[in-house]
């Protein structure tokens, strides 16, 4: 109630800007230096801007606001504010959820900056899960200004209900759309910052968190910025400093997954490295693994995306998938303001072992796959062994050889050998003495083949036994 703070303070409660009674902006309790400010009210030399409305609140040395809100037990909630520093240092503001009990207390540390729009003013979003139907919430300025009426001027406060996105279809990722985050007004064109989250146990965006020591990414909508697809997407605006992190629990070890992602222009003129000079292209790192692919956009600032790629092999779960912005960059206006490349419509599914996805015919060796393809190592030889079989034995179904052999070696191998069988398991017992059979007469053509750097000769196939 009363987040932008339109309705005035009791004036017998006031002394100029002053708040002097703790009760005197309705709705809110106050502590310390507390000032309510007018839009266009003079500082010294320096015009005060309100946001949003006519009037807002400055938070001077350990000076803090607070409300009681109701809640639902057990729901998560999204908290979003605006946000503009009114001296020259770092700011920081502590945001808290206590419920009535008492128990548990949940807080963060927002970092104030507002280096990320040309307007001065940026907003900040903060969650908490609510364990109580009641939950006292405070902004605190925790700075210690030379000027004790130096502080962060707060305004246009807000609160949204998050809902808790599952995978969905195929897509191992929670909220790899990025539709589900945190409220943006309507009348917003900067976006909502989301901060630091290496402590909190909420994030404002469902499934993601903010590595950082004190920057943030900007969640932003599609009414404002252009995003490759749906309605929101994160803008990466602080370099390699803050990574978008997501923790997979569901991959399993040693199986073999493709992230997939876009990569985008938000169009706001984001042309400019950090330097002022003009960049060929904004760049964004993926990581999941072990591995790790480099995407560039360069649609000089107009808007547009594309779309990047990466296979692995999981190492033990959860798997970490992470994102980052590898450069600096502001908009070409020369404002000083930060932007960068736009995330949006990750996706995370499990695939079939690298090199032996597509289908074999007789006369493909280990060395050219059907298809035209340099094949890869699989890391058992088992592509290999499958390519010398399938000009040795014509008539036997090598699906059921590829599932033997992924139940001895622990690979899954059978996807795309011999698409149309579908794979049979377990395989009779009488059948696998003749499967060994075949395995080493396999490996014996493999090796004559490398020996004479051909590939399955007529005298390798002749070699091997009937079924």
């Amino acid at each position: 109630m009363n987040g932008n703070f339109e309705y005035p303070p009791n004036q017998s409660q006031m002394s100029g800007s002053t708040v002097t009674g703790q009760n005197a902006i309705p709705y809110w309790t106050t502590s310390g230096f507390v000032e309510y400010i007018g839009s266009g009210q003079q500082q010294g030399d320096m015009i005060l801007t309100v946001p949003e409305g006519a009037h807002a609140v400055r938070l001077g040395n350990e000076a803090s606001i607070q409300q009681q809100i109701s809640v639902t037990p057990g729901l998560y909630y999204c908290i979003t504010f605006r946000a503009s520093r009114t001296c020259a240092q770092d700011e920081k503001l502590s945001v808290t959820a206590i419920p009535v009990t008492g128990y548990p207390t949940q807080s963060g540390i927002l970092p104030i900056q507002t280096v990320y729009t040309s307007c001065g003013w940026d907003s900040y979003s903060w969650a908490f899960k609510a364990d109580a139907g009641i939950v006292s919430f405070t902004i605190h300025n925790i700075g210690q200004e030379e000027d004790p009426a130096c502080g962060p001027i707060i305004d246009a406060i807000a609160i949204k209900t998050l809902n808790m996105p599952q995978p969905t279809g195929n897509n191992l990722l929670t909220n790899g759309d990025f539709e589900e985050g945190p409220y943006i007004p309507p009348d917003s064109k900067s976006g909502v910052m989301v901060p630091p989250m290496d402590e909190d146990d909420v994030s404002p965006l469902p499934g993601w968190k903010i590595m950082s020591y004190k920057k943030v990414v900007k969640y932003v909508d599609s009414a404002h910025f252009a995003v490759p697809r749906g309605a929101r997407a994160v803008e990466m605006v602080s370099g390699v400093e803050a990574a978008l992190v997501q923790e997979v629990y569901t991959t399993v070890e040693g199986s073999w997954y493709r992230l997939e992602f876009s990569v985008g222009d938000a169009a706001n003129q984001c042309v400019a490295s950090s330097d002022g000079y003009s960049t060929s292209g904004m760049k964004v790192k993926a990581s999941a693994g072990a591995s790790d692919t480099t995407v560039e956009v360069n649609f000089g600032g107009n808007g547009g995306s594309v779309r990047g790629k990466l296979e692995f092999q999981a190492p033990a779960s959860p798997t970490r998938v992470v994102f980052e912005s590898l450069g600096y960059y502001t908009k070409a206006d020369k404002s000083g303001t930060l932007c960068g490349p736009v995330l949006d419509d990750v996706s995370l599914v499990a695939i079939a072992q690298p090199g032996v996805r597509q289908g074999y015919t007789a006369g493909c060796t280990h060395m050219q796959p059907c298809g035209g393809e340099r094949g890869h190592s699989t890391g058992a030889g088992t592509a290999s062994i499958e390519h010398a079989l399938a000009g040795t034995h014509q008539g036997h179904n090598m699906a059921e050889y590829a599932n033997y052999r992924s139940k001895q070696d622990g690979h899954v191998i059978t996807s795309g050998i011999s698409p149309a069988v579908p794979s049979r398991s377990p395989i009779p017992f009488p059948r696998r003495a003749r499967f060994r059979d075949q395995e080493r007469t396999a490996d014996d053509a493999l090796a004559n083949h490398l020996d004479r750097g051909s590939a399955c000769r007529s005298g390798a196939r002749s070699a091997a036994r009937p079924a």
